[in-house]
């Protein structure tokens, strides 16, 4: 008891303090929290505060017929998460994407740690910039929000608004072979693999318009371009590569593709072991085209690391011509240095017998040149000998049979 009045003592000292700023909001707010999360001077908090009542989910809902029945509409979350069934856990990064969205300036907020997460009822998809939710008779996609001068106000891009009406048309299509919940999964799955088709196809045609550029000429620039292509080309392979491994590590739990039959399941035929045919076939085919949009991805990253590879041997060839014009210029100017010295003991202002023979100067210009030009004859030679680089000399030779012994 003591301890209940403290923390009615402690919280109307709180109240006074915070009167000035809030004019009264604040006491009714913090007395509505004490009498209803304090017992016994300690602190519970209820489950449901988890989901505040104010946060909202803005989201299209599709019925069994394939019909719109709600088009980006704002519900409460807490509400959302009774109807469908939902623990908040399993809706967080569902709402991390939307409080992104909400922050940025970007139309469409794509998460690239993809997921699928089956639960008794449902299946919550995060693939790309497609969030939802998959029932036997219900499908619930959340869209994307941006940011504006206005406030938050939904932005339906293209691609978005295609996607929506494929899935609207799959949903009405009467198909036997496939209940309601695979098709709404193959009409996600084909808007993501286009996505990443058409990514692909811009990421290639763009590097190749850098590769051939390259061909002409090394330009600063166009390494330049060549960097940010390649780390561009870096992140959708990851993006792409994710999304390939998770369909394998799907495809290779029975438990999970079983669970994928709601339908069945809302009838009463519970499936076990192998019997998944369907969903196995229709999770293969497109793990084959991811996988293909991987390995093309992977080919490109190859052509990169190639050329890569290609400009740095160009242009240590280029270092190395012109370390070698600088020797050749050494030697001339040491070749040249002779003829000069020589030139220099004659030019002294000393008397000697050259002085008075006729062919004097003849003989010292004569010596001078033999002298230059053998002396450049000899570094040449040297100079040529270091330029080949050959694995006929002797002791690379030995080098040779020491590798072929081991």
């Amino acid at each position: 008891m003591y301890m209940v009045k403290l923390s009615h003592i402690v919280a109307s000292r709180a109240c006074h303090s915070i009167w000035p700023r809030t004019g009264g909001i604040g006491i009714l707010s913090l007395s509505k929290s004490i009498s209803s999360s304090t017992i016994s001077g300690a602190e519970v908090f209820h489950p449901r505060s988890r989901v505040p009542d104010n946060e909202f989910v803005r989201c299209t809902v599709f019925n069994k017929a394939g019909d719109i029945i709600q088009h980006g509409r704002d519900i409460k979350k807490s509400k959302f998460l009774k109807l469908y069934n939902l623990a908040p856990r399993d809706f967080r990064k569902i709402s991390r994407h939307h409080n992104q969205n909400n922050s940025s300036t970007s139309n469409i907020n794509v998460d690239i740690v993809p997921s699928i997460v089956t639960r008794h009822d449902g299946i919550l998809l995060n693939l790309l910039n497609i969030k939802a939710l998959i029932k036997y008779d219900t499908v619930a996609v959340f869209d994307s929000v941006r940011s504006s001068s206005g406030g938050s106000r939904f932005n339906e891009s293209h691609s978005h608004s295609i996607f929506l009406k494929d899935l609207g048309d799959r949903l009405k299509a009467h198909d036997e072979s496939l209940p309601y919940e695979f098709r709404a999964l193959e009409s996600v799955l084909v808007h993501v693999m286009s996505n990443l088709s058409t990514e692909m196809r811009v990421h290639k045609t763009v590097l190749q318009n850098i590769l051939s550029g390259l061909e002409d000429s090394i330009e600063r620039v166009k390494l330049r371009y060549l960097l940010i292509q390649s780390k561009k080309i870096a992140q959708f392979h990851q993006k792409a590569s994710l999304i390939r491994d998770l369909l394998d590590d799907l495809l290779d739990q029975d438990e999970e593709l079983n669970a994928l039959y709601f339908t069945d399941s809302h009838k009463g035929i519970e499936r076990e072991g192998n019997n998944h045919t369907e969903v196995e076939i229709l999770l293969e085919s497109y793990y084959k085209m991811s996988d293909e949009i991987v390995q093309t991805v992977e080919n490109l990253r190859s052509q990169i690391r190639t050329t890569e590879e290609i400009i740095n041997i160009i242009l240590d060839s280029n270092r190395n011509e012109l370390m070698l014009l600088g020797l050749k210029f050494s030697t001339g100017l040491l070749s040249l240095g002779i003829a000069l010295y020589i030139g220099a003991l004659y030019g002294m202002n000393l008397e000697n017998f050259i002085e008075e023979s006729d062919g004097g100067f003849e003989v010292v210009v004569t010596l001078s040149t033999m002298a230059l030009l053998f002396l450049l004859y000899i570094s040449m030679k040297k100079l040529h000998k270091v330029e080949r680089v050959t694995m006929t000399g002797s002791k690379e030779e030995k080098l040779r049979k020491m590798l072929r012994k081991m």
